[in-house]
C-alpha cells in the first residue's frame, strides 16, 4: 500500500479513518510525519523470547510462594486488563485477565499478546510480599517501516518487567522503584538476542502495602487516579513533538546507516527520561493504566464517567447525603463471583472491559472528535481531521483495598 501523508489525504477529501483501518502510525525519527498504515487481523503470530518463551508465565506452583493478597492494615490491589488489537473485533467474553492474588496455584501473567497487538500489560507481585508492580507497554508502529515488529519490544519489556519484580527479594523490595523496574527491565530487552529492534512507550507502577503509589511514565500511554467520583490525578504525556512520544528503542545498524545517508536522529529515549511521580493512596481508589489508543480517544473525565457508572450500579461508590463514600461490599466485589456476569466475574475486570469496549466504540466512530482529533486541529487548523483514532488499546485497573 503507498502511504499518503496527512495533507495528500485532505486534497483527496479522504478521512484517515476511512482511508485506513489503522490510522497512523507513531514516527520514529524527530522529524514529524503522520501516514497511514494498515494491518491484518492476523498479524500477530504467536511470539516468543528467547526463541522458547511465550508472551505468558506461569507463576510458581508453590502455595507459599504466594502469600495472601491482604495484610493486618495494609493495601492490596485487585487488577483486571483488558484489550483489543487494531483490525480485530473487541470480544469481551475473551479480550481481558483477571489477576487473583489469594490463589497460590499455578496461574499464567500473561502480556495481552497476539490479541493486544502490540501494546502489552503485566502484572506481578514483588518477590514474596504484599507490593505490586503493573503497567503498560506500548510498541511504537513507525518500525513496521524498517521490517521491525515492535510488539516483540513492548511483550518482551513487560515480561522482563514480570521477571524483575518476581524475583526481587521480599527484604529489597521497598528499594525497587517504577523507575529502577523499568531500567532492569530495558536492560534485559537490550540483552535479549530474540529482539532485534524496535521500541516502545511504557507507564510502569509500583504500589507498596504501604499505600504508597510511584508511577514512571515515559511516552504518551499514562494513567488516572480516580476517587470518590473525581479525577484526583491524571499524567501528561511526554512527546518531543505533535504524535512523537518519548520511547524506549533498539536501533538496529541498518537503520543508524540509513539515518546517516539520508539524515534525521532515530528516537531513543530512556527510563532515566520518564516522569516519576509518588501517590498516596485510600480505600476504593480507582487506578486506570492504559496506552494512547484510550487516551486518544476519551479524555480522563470520559473515563471516570465510565468508572463511576459501574461503580455506583454496583454499589462499589454509594452515594447519600454527604456525596459519594466508599462502600462496605466493596471488598467482596472484587473477589471472583463478586460480579454477576458470564465473563467479567469481578469489578476490577468488569472496569477494564467497559473502559476498552468505550475506547474501541470511540477509535471507530467518524464523527465523535476525540482528544486526538482535537490536537490535530490544534497543531494542524487548516486539516479536516474527523473522529476517533484507531489504534491498539490496552486497559489495566486497579482497585485499592485497605484491610
Amino acid at each position: 500500500m503507498m502511504l499518503l501523508p496527512l495533507k495528500s489525504l485532505s486534497l483527496l477529501g479522504l478521512s484517515p479513518i476511512t482511508q485506513c483501518s489503522a490510522c497512523r502510525i507513531v514516527p520514529l525519527f524527530s522529524q514529524q510525519d503522520l501516514r497511514p498504515q494498515c494491518f491484518p487481523s492476523n498479524a500477530y503470530p504467536s511470539y516468543t523470547l528467547g526463541g522458547q518463551r511465550p508472551f505468558f508465565r506461569a507463576s510458581s506452583t508453590n502455595p507459599a510462594a504466594r502469600p495472601s493478597s491482604t495484610t493486618s492494615g495494609g493495601f492490596s490491589y485487585r487488577i483486571g486488563a483488558s484489550f483489543s488489537a487494531k483490525g480485530r473485533r473487541f470480544v469481551q467474553r475473551t479480550d481481558y485477565y483477571s489477576h487473583d492474588p489469594t490463589k497460590g496455584s499455578r496461574k499464567d501473567y500473561n502480556t495481552g499478546g497476539p490479541t493486544s497487538g502490540q501494546d502489552a500489560f503485566f502484572v506481578s507481585r514483588i518477590g514474596n510480599s504484599s507490593s505490586m508492580a503493573f503497567g503498560v507497554a506500548d510498541g511504537v508502529g513507525g518500525w513496521s517501516e524498517s521490517g521491525i515488529d515492535s510488539a516483540y519490544f513492548s511483550h518482551g519489556l513487560c515480561e522482563h518487567m514480570i521477571r524483575v519484580a518476581e524475583n526481587t527479594e521480599a527484604a529489597e523490595k521497598d528499594l525497587l522503584s517504577a523507575q529502577k523496574l523499568l531500567q532492569k527491565a530495558y536492560d534485559a530487552v537490550v540483552a535479549d538476542e530474540s529482539i532485534s529492534g524496535g521500541g516502545s512507550t511504557a507507564c510502569v507502577a509500583v504500589g507498596s502495602d504501604s499505600g504508597h503509589l510511584q508511577v514512571a511514565n515515559l511516552g504518551d500511554s499514562g494513567f488516572a487516579q480516580l476517587r470518590l467520583n473525581a479525577v484526583h490525578h491524571y499524567s501528561n504525556p511526554q512527546t518531543h513533538a505533535f504524535n512523537t512520544p518519548y520511547q524506549l528503542s533498539i536501533i538496529p545498524p541498518k537503520v543508524l546507516a540509513r539515518a546517516r545517508i539520508f539524515g534525521g536522529d532515530p528516537l531513543s529515549d530512556y527510563p532515566v527520561d520518564a516522569s516519576v511521580t509518588t501517590h498516596q493512596l485510600r480505600h476504593g481508589d480507582v487506578l486506570v493504566f492504559a496506552t494512547d489508543g484510550l487516551w486518544d480517544n476519551l479524555n480522563s473525565t470520559d473515563v471516570l464517567r465510565i468508572a463511576s457508572r459501574y461503580m455506583i450500579e454496583s454499589q462499589a461508590w454509594k452515594v447519600g447525603q454527604k456525596g459519594v463514600a466508599v462502600s462496605e461490599n466493596i471488598r467482596n466485589l472484587t473477589l471472583d463471583g463478586g460480579i454477576r456476569k458470564d465473563h467479567e466475574t469481578n469489578l476490577q475486570t468488569l472496569l477494564a472491559v467497559a473502559i476498552t469496549g468505550e475506547a474501541k466504540m470511540a477509535s471507530l466512530n467518524s464523527k465523535r472528535d476525540g482528544p486526538f482529533a482535537r490536537e490535530v486541529k490544534k497543531f494542524y487548523p487548516g486539516e479536516d481531521y474527523h473522529g476517533g483514532k484507531v489504534d491498539d488499546i490496552c486497559v489495566v485497573v486497579a482497585v485499592v483495598m485497605q484491610d
